[in-house]
């Protein structure tokens, strides 16, 4: 029976509900992360904790990844919305760090940050433009005519 309903999940979702279930998933656990382990003084992040409180914060990631997660189970084509609330936390992070950097906080903060844009952003922005499926184009026929 397990299998039966992983193949149906599959099938109904598709690459892109696929791709956007994981993620969601994923920044739905970063962010309770956030909330069951909170950080004292969690380095380059000071533009964000000015603000709010790094669990506040959290709740992007929760509501961003729920957001994401939900988007999964809608068609293709109006699943742009959990791709776009896929990028909001990990672009957030990732200006929070070159801030950090800019200042003088966190040296390390532009290596982060540039680790977030390629590895969060990037893929999510490759993963949108991705079609559900790639299917190539059939080889063409040869047309009938005189052969030499």
């Amino acid at each position: 029976m397990r299998t039966a309903a992983a193949r149906w999940l599959r099938r109904h979702l598709g690459r892109r509900g696929q791709f956007l279930l994981i993620l969601g998933i994923g920044k739905i656990c970063w962010g309770v992360g956030f909330i069951v382990t909170p950080q004292q003084d969690p380095a380059g992040l000071s533009l964000l904790t000015d603000r709010c409180s790094l669990a506040s914060w959290a709740w992007l990631w929760i509501i961003a990844g729920a957001v994401t997660a939900t988007c999964a189970f809608l068609r293709i084509g109006r699943d742009g919305l959990g791709f776009y609330a896929a990028l909001l936390p990990p672009s957030v992070w990732a200006v929070a760090y070159f801030s950090a950097v800019l200042t003088g906080e966190y040296a390390r903060g532009g290596f982060v940050a540039l680790w977030y844009l390629t590895s969060h952003v990037g893929v999510i922005m490759w993963a949108s433009t991705v079609p559900e499926f790639s299917v190539p184009s059939p080889p063409r026929r040869a047309r009938k005519g005189t052969a030499p």
